[in-house]
């Protein structure tokens, strides 16, 4: 009785990366409603920035995305939150910010071998002054609220569910890896117009990146915080540039 009770004390306390039962709804279901949701998301926002002009068609595109995304979430986590993935520790902090920059100084990088300057980027302006609402549109959307919204799809709900479908070990790693950095880059080149070859690396790097990071740590924070501060890093280098210039 002993031991099976403390067989049952070790099981209860693993990780979804150590076969959790919490995580065993994240399953292909789940990437199907995934899949459902975010192609609505998608093609809402397409039809939304076509039909309405202006800021307020930008606005209504994003939102739209954003609401497919986050039913997402949503279903995911009413149906089981896997043990572990929510955890904080403050290495997530120091994680974030060498990667976060390390990755952004690498998109520099590829940038300026396909042709870029090199100079400092700027926010256009109308009349002189800044486009309204910019400082949502190009600092609270970018690096608030669409790093912890992608990170969460991408590297929470699909690569957990692909590592669970895998059954587990390097191969399953492996290929939840692959799958939810093709299915980040997929988006972005869909919903972003991402054309250059560089454009294209860099988002490879930041998708292997934060999967790396939940991967190995079990937790999702440090890749979130990463996406925040490799956008937020971007949004800095704009508002330097803008005032340089």
């Amino acid at each position: 009785m002993r031991s099976e009770s403390s067989r049952r004390g070790r099981t209860s306390t693993r990780t979804w990366r150590e076969g959790s039962r919490t995580a065993r709804y994240w399953d292909a279901k789940l990437i199907g409603w995934a899949a459902l949701s975010v192609s609505l998301g998608v093609i809402t926002a397409a039809l939304v920035a076509r039909l309405v002009p202006g800021l307020a068609g930008a606005l209504l595109s994003a939102l739209a995305m954003w609401a497919g995304v986050a039913v997402v979430i949503v279903i995911a986590f009413r149906r089981g939150r896997p043990r572990g993935l929510l955890r904080f520790r403050s290495v997530d902090l120091l994680y974030a910010v060498v990667f976060g920059i390390a990755l952004r100084a690498v998109q520099g990088w590829f940038g300026m071998a396909a042709g870029d300057s090199g100079a400092f980027p700027s926010y256009p302006s109308v009349d002189g002054a800044l486009p309204r609402l910019w400082w949502f549109t190009d600092g609270v959307a970018p690096v608030v609220i669409a790093p912890v919204l992608e990170e969460l799809l991408f590297h929470g709900v699909l690569l957990v569910a692909v590592y669970r479908i895998a059954r587990r070990g390097l191969e399953g790693a492996t290929l939840a890896l692959i799958a939810s950095t093709a299915a980040f880059v997929a988006v972005h080149a869909v919903t972003s117009g991402v054309a250059r070859w560089d454009e294209t690396v860099s988002l490879t790097f930041v998708g292997l990146t934060c999967g790396l990071l939940v991967l190995l740590t079990g937790r999702i924070w440090g890749a979130v915080l990463t996406h925040v501060v490799f956008n937020g890093a971007w949004v800095l280098l704009l508002f330097v540039g803008t005032l340089l210039g």
